[in-house]
């Protein structure tokens, strides 16, 4: 199943104990879902592609300019005005020729998120706005595949692998959306956060290592802390109808 070529990339990797041939190529059948081709989407689909994940579906309708290429990585100055998920197309294919990645150009909406998703195994939101989130939230649902969610500001990231019904969803931990805005970012963030993201898809598919299940991790970059809190089921829930009581506490939604 695996090239000369291969074997010596992921060599590295099936050293690790519980992983082997055997789970290397059980990433290269997977199908990963990367919603949003921009400053998280970046490191999460190129830690991805260079692990051997066999399909990758990458979604974007916009294209980058001058003030996104402090963070996504994906992208160069040579690229301002192609649309991201073709550029990441490029650049990943680029990384690993060995893999399939499918670039989608339009926008993520409840009437094509599904179709979008296709046969992925898993899906990752690396997307900057709740109301496309919560429509990635429930498509998992409805698939029952795992999400992993992943958000940014400044110097904070916070992260979540969720999965219906064994966790709470995205909608229990974060009822409404927050104002869309303009918000601060340095690249290191999401360099951090995507890095995290990456690796709870990398466990998820392997089985090597425990998930993010049911806890909201919260980074503070400008202490370099981590902190854990407990997310709790919805019974109000509109997307999965959770039990028990629902939300994460006074944490200011990023």
């Amino acid at each position: 199943m695996f090239s000369e070529e291969e074997l010596k990339r992921y060599n590295r990797q099936m050293l690790m104990q519980g992983w082997g041939r055997e789970t290397q190529e059980r990433l290269k059948r997977s199908t990963v879902f990367i919603a949003g081709a921009g400053g998280l989407g970046s490191p999460v689909s190129i830690y991805l592609a260079v692990a051997g994940i066999g399909n990758i579906r990458i979604c974007d309708f916009d294209s980058p300019d001058w003030s996104n290429l402090n963070r996504q990585i994906l992208h160069n100055h040579n690229r301002i005005g192609t649309n991201k998920a073709v550029s990441a197309k490029q650049t990943l294919t680029e990384m690993n020729p060995d893999i399939k990645v499918t670039a989608f150009t339009e926008k993520i909406t409840a009437d094509n998120a599904d179709s979008i998703a296709g046969d992925a195994d898993i899906i990752v939101d690396c997307m900057d706005n709740f109301p496309t989130r919560f429509v990635l939230n429930e498509t998992a649902i409805r698939k029952g595949i795992p999400l992993v969610f992943g958000s940014i500001w400044g110097m904070e990231g916070r992260l979540s692998f969720i999965k219906v019904p064994e966790t709470p969803c995205l909608r229990c931990i974060y009822p409404e959306a927050p104002p869309s805005e303009v918000f601060p970012v340095v690249g290191a963030t999401p360099g951090v956060i995507g890095s995290l993201q990456a690796l709870e898809v990398i466990k998820y598919l392997t089985g090597v290592g425990e998930n993010l299940k049911g806890r909201l991790m919260v980074w503070n970059g400008v202490k370099t802390e981590f902190k854990n809190y407990k997310a709790y089921k919805d019974p109000a829930c509109p997307a999965c109808g959770g039990h028990g009581p629902g939300g994460i506490g006074a944490l200011p939604p990023v």
